[in-house]
């Protein structure tokens, strides 16, 4: 098991402190391992193994525990009176009023709490009732290309005598769930893996959850997103879509799907921001995977797809490093990615080649009409014809990822 330094870094300054720590993601991202690892060092603080109750309600063994009233009953027989316990609970979200038992907890013992969750809404909502201004959530995603190299090879990746180039192809196509990386998968093998992880979700946290009869029509609409990562959305546009294929799709149910697709971890909506006006647009937002890979195993590798995969693996990294991201509009122009975090913004600018210069001339103009001195990135797959131009910095998508900060 590699330790993901990314998260424990997070989560470490909340350990022993009064609040609940959620940690949420999309399924086998490593949620559970993280929790895990929170155990380990929670055992080396001097914590007694007895005074962890560690739940997992993916397992059968804790089936019988269905609502609130059953997992109060059985953690408060194994709680040790007049010392302190640390709860922890992973896949909370199966276990029905959950949310009154963790209130419960907090009222009536001296615990540390931490669980782990598939389903944003649920969690948010739930918590937001019951116990707003006592939880912090961390979100958890797939492994990063630095991360992968900790389960490839065991090396850091300055250590590695494989070419990067070639490590960042395979981590393009096949992504970052952990469990691709304790094996030696092919490409098929792996992708094969990632379809099943797409058909759990889509089946345990959607389908189910939400009682939807028409699979179809919800596969449908996931191709659609899939195959559109990197332009933006309408609504309308898909609408226009299905009534060319003869099918009538009221847009109304297109948006609940999609927010069913965000609650899940399977897709994350990305707003567009008017650099002029200094306000966030409600029109043609974008949407960007959990993972790349979910787009390669459910509608193929297409070449011609590339530009997205790069976009969504930049916009990925964004979002482990905490940056709220947005989509910049500056007059009619559009700049890839504006991120921002603790006062400090990056735009960026993700081409697959400047293969001309036209492409050139757009990819650095766009960053160019932006008169302030914050980094611009032009973030391609070559290497470094100029390191910077007026300004705006060129950057090999490998070494973006590797950045240390931007």
């Amino acid at each position: 098991m590699i330790n993901r330094e990314l998260y424990l870094a997070k989560i470490r300054p909340f350990m022993n402190k009064p609040f609940v720590k959620v940690i949420t993601g999309v399924r086998r991202s490593g949620k559970s391992a993280i929790l895990r690892m929170v155990k380990d060092e929670l055992e080396k603080m001097t914590v007694k193994p007895e005074d962890i109750i560690y739940i997992n309600f993916d397992s059968m063994k804790n089936s019988g525990i269905e609502n609130g009233a059953d997992l109060y009953t059985h953690v408060s027989k194994r709680i040790i009176q007049n010392e302190k316990s640390y709860l922890m609970f992973d896949e909370i979200q199966e276990v029905i009023n959950w949310e009154k038992a963790i209130n419960s907890f907090l009222v009536d013992f001296d615990v540390d709490i931490y669980i782990t969750g598939s389903n944003s809404r649920l969690l948010s909502s739930e918590l937001s009732t019951y116990i707003a201004g006592r939880y912090v959530e961390f979100t958890v995603y797939p492994l990063s290309f630095a991360e992968t190299f900790d389960f490839l090879t065991g090396y850091k990746i300055e250590q590695t005598t494989t070419s990067i180039d070639e490590y960042f192809d395979h981590f393009a196509k096949i992504g970052g769930f952990p469990v691709l990386y304790t094996s030696n998968y092919d490409e098929d093998s792996a992708l094969k893996i990632v379809s099943d992880i797409y058909s759990s979700v889509i089946l345990r946290d959607i389908v189910s959850r939400h009682n939807i009869r028409n699979i179809a029509l919800l596969e449908k609409i996931i191709k659609f997103i899939f195959d559109n990562i990197g332009n933006t959305f309408s609504a309308k546009a898909m609408s226009d879509y299905f009534k060319n294929e003869k099918r009538t799709v009221n847009i109304e149910t297109i948006y609940n799907y999609l927010s069913y697709l965000e609650d899940a971890f399977i897709v994350y909506r990305v707003s567009r921001y008017d650099l002029r006006g200094k306000e966030i647009l409600k029109t043609s937002e974008k949407f960007y995977l959990s993972d790349q890979a979910f787009k390669n195993a459910i509608i193929g590798i297409k070449g011609y797809a590339i530009s997205g995969i790069l976009e969504n693996i930049i916009y990925l990294e964004l979002k482990r490093r905490d940056y709220t991201v947005y989509i910049g509009k500056l007059d009619d122009r559009e700049i890839d990615f504006v991120a921002e975090r603790k006062g400090k913004k990056i735009y960026v600018q993700v081409a697959y080649r400047l293969s001309d210069e036209k492409t050139i001339d757009r990819e650095f103009g766009n960053l160019l009409e932006i008169l302030d001195n914050h980094p611009k990135y032009v973030v391609s797959t070559e290497k470094i014809f100029s390191d910077n131009i007026k300004g705006v910095k060129h950057v090999n998508i490998v070494e973006f990822l590797l950045m240390k900060e931007y």
